[in-house]
């Protein structure tokens, strides 16, 4: 069975920093990108960032370029979020995912990911 579990969440307060992490198993995920999205509560679910098959190319969205930083340790079949500076608008669900294409460099659409964690709950207080 594979399954991605996310965790690390947890109620912070502006200003803060937090590392999400995202752990596989059923299966190696070591030859396609990862990433991370994220559903605040009325809201549909948003990029927040990728990173390829071997970890060597990132990308992260706009509204969170210069505090947000993800990195993939494919020996332990693990992908990070390191958040930092924390804001009331970051509040939501996290969600990891392994996407599709083998030996890619990621994406920002939710439709070419093909395996998803249950989410952690992240929560900035001002």
């Amino acid at each position: 069975q594979v399954q991605l579990v996310a965790s690390g969440g947890r109620l912070v307060q502006a200003g803060d920093s937090l590392t999400l992490s995202c752990a596989a198993s059923g299966r190696a995920f070591e030859r396609v990108p990862r990433g991370w999205f994220r559903q605040a509560p009325g809201e549909g679910r948003a990029f927040v960032a990728h990173v390829s098959w071997n970890g060597g190319y990132t990308y992260v969205a706009d509204s969170v370029k210069g505090r947000f930083t993800i990195s993939r340790d494919n020996a332990k079949n693990t992908v990070d979020l390191r958040m930092d500076n924390l804001k009331p608008e970051d509040t939501a669900v996290y969600y990891c995912a392994a996407g599709r294409q083998q030996y890619g460099l990621g994406h920002s659409l939710a439709s070419e990911y093909d395996y998803w964690g249950q989410g952690t709950q992240v929560t900035v207080s001002s």
